[in-house]
């Protein structure tokens, strides 16, 4: 099988359940994974066989697309903030609008001029907001924590992978004893569990099916459990000056920003993304 006629194959298997743009979309980031070669490598080199190694790959990869697995922990990689980081089944695939909370804070951080700021990610995942943190703000130093053993392996691969020096720390966030020993910080950030497990029903199946449910859902009586809980941890490990930023949930902005003033939080900000969504919050200690 030629390269042109695997593309072809991989568009028309994928067409019934997607647009015409998002199966060629997909197709392309298969066939760069499986050849090696860019998309205008492969326009050049349309008429080349794929080699039996390839062609296997390219059948294990359509099995496991039309089985509605997500592309990038097909191909094992997302982009984010420029860079290539490694996905698999411990972690969320990183999105655009955590792009945006980070972009948030580095330009905070830069308008300080205090660039050597303390910085801690909670439930960091694949390490997407640590690493790129820290890729962007090189003087600041940078921890992040994770509940799960899966998530930090893969978190200190994509740290090494980018070069940078990002600390990685097992905690129970939930644990107050556990987050106690973590030390003083200037920022702390996190994206944490925010979807009620009523909304799964209105997910996309490769979403509920693929991602680690205990990065995505809290219980339906409690959808603020992570805000409580961080909210109140950031109190004691947060320097004076320091601030908390959130992705949050879009139906619960206000109800965040509520919860944080509560806690004694002095200014609190709720920031829409690109879409006019209540997306992130940023409060004051």
């Amino acid at each position: 099988m030629t390269i042109q006629a695997a593309f072809t194959q991989l568009i028309t298997s994928l067409a019934p359940g997607h647009d015409q743009r998002e199966a060629a979309n997909i197709a392309h980031i298969v066939m760069e994974h499986i050849t090696g070669l860019s998309k205008m490598d492969r326009i050049v080199y349309k008429d080349k066989e794929l080699t039996a190694l390839q062609a296997i790959q390219l059948e294990q990869a359509l099995t496991a697309l039309l089985a509605h697995q997500p592309v990038q922990y097909v191909t094992g990689s997302s982009w984010f903030y420029g860079m290539e980081l490694q996905v698999n089944a411990h972690v969320l695939i990183p999105r655009p609008e955590t792009e945006e909370l980070v972009e948030w804070i580095v330009q905070d951080v830069r308008n300080s001029k205090l660039p050597n700021r303390r910085i801690l990610d909670i439930g960091t995942g694949s390490g997407a907001i640590p690493i790129a943190l820290k890729k962007e703000l090189p003087a600041a130093t940078v921890w992040a924590v994770d509940i799960s053993a899966g998530a930090l392996e893969t978190a200190r691969s994509n740290a090494q992978q980018q070069q940078l020096d990002v600390h990685f720390e097992q905690v129970d966030i939930l644990n107050t004893n556990a987050s106690a020993a973590l030390p003083m910080f200037d920022i702390i950030v996190s994206n944490p569990p925010y979807i009620c497990q009523q909304e799964s029903a209105g997910m996309q199946e490769q979403v509920v099916a693929y991602e680690p449910s205990i990065a995505l859902f809290v219980p339906d009586d409690d959808a603020l459990l992570f805000y409580r809980q961080i909210g109140l941890l950031a109190k004691e490990k947060l320097n004076p000056g320091g601030v908390l930023y959130f992705e949050i949930n879009e139906a619960f902005g206000e109800e965040t920003a509520d919860l944080l003033r509560g806690q004694g939080y002095l200014h609190v900000e709720v920031k829409k993304d690109l879409f006019g969504k209540d997306r992130m919050v940023k409060a004051l200690l």
